[in-house]
């Protein structure tokens, strides 16, 4: 295992990833067209990956000189542990349909793992001017300003989103994220599907919703939210109520005083 760095140490890591992520945002900034309109789906898939390689190139030269020795995480369709030591898992353009659609809600993603525990993370949101940022044990922030959680005790006042890991996700999990909607659907007050899955969980974290949960595990849309949910308070487990790790095969995040309702909601189904 690696030697664990001090708190100062840690802070100064991710004030630089900061910096780096936000370079990158500016780059899809500079991208971004509200009028933009894929006209089909070759035309939309050419103008994802476009926007990928636009931006994987520019966030990994800064971050891999960050922190030279740290692994980098190829696939953002990864699920599962990760070998002992660094990594960055990243999206560099989380949310890459929205963008491509000339719509809001998308982001640069850039978070470190040590020895499978998620340490710091940065979420960038270019259009709005959001910052994001957590590093565990020490709080969640928004442009500075620290997070919370909602305060909701009932789930029938409560505002929750789940949403597709990857656009191909097999028959059994389709079904099983449907069985999960329709559940909810009888307990909360409002049921939503989005995607990104990192854009509906920092709204958890700020308060906005009230719950998030998905059938899957894809590591690169999970790993910032789940750090911001913990750290602004909130409660992130699998859907029998286990804390989350990087090994669970599914996930929920909540404010503290909906979680055991909707992990007994989720439990239905699970």
């Amino acid at each position: 295992m690696n030697k664990p760095l001090s708190h100062s140490e840690d802070a100064l890591l991710l004030a630089q990833t900061a910096q780096a992520v936000h370079q990158t945002g500016q780059v899809l900034l500079q991208r971004f067209d509200a009028s933009a309109r894929p006209a089909d789906l070759p035309s939309l898939l050419a103008m994802i990956d476009a926007n990928d390689e636009a931006a994987t190139g520019h966030l990994r030269q800064l971050l891999q000189a960050i922190r030279p020795k740290a692994n980098w995480l190829e696939d953002e369709k990864a699920t599962g542990p990760l070998p002992v030591g660094e990594w960055w898992v990243v999206d560099p353009v989380e949310g890459n349909v929205n963008h491509i659609h000339g719509m809001g809600d998308w982001s640069v993603t850039a978070t470190l793992v040590r020895d499978n525990e998620v340490v710091l993370t940065v979420v960038d949101e270019p259009l709005t001017f959001r910052v994001y940022t957590a590093l565990r044990g020490h709080g969640a922030f928004l442009n500075g300003q620290p997070l919370q959680t909602s305060c909701k005790q009932d789930l029938r006042a409560a505002l929750v989103s789940t949403g597709q890991a990857t656009p191909d996700e097999d028959t059994s999990t389709r079904a099983r994220l449907a069985r999960s909607m329709a559940a909810m659907l009888e307990q909360a007050l409002l049921v939503k599907t989005a995607v990104p899955a990192t854009m509906q969980l920092v709204h958890v974290a700020t308060g906005r919703l009230d719950a998030f949960w998905q059938s899957s595990n894809v590591l690169s849309g999970l790993v910032a939210g789940a750090l911001l949910v913990r750290e602004a308070g909130g409660v992130v487990t699998d859907w029998h109520g286990a804390p989350w790790t990087l090994a669970s095969s599914d996930f929920v995040a909540a404010a503290p005083g909906l979680h055991t309702a909707a992990v007994k909601v989720l439990q239905q189904v699970a």
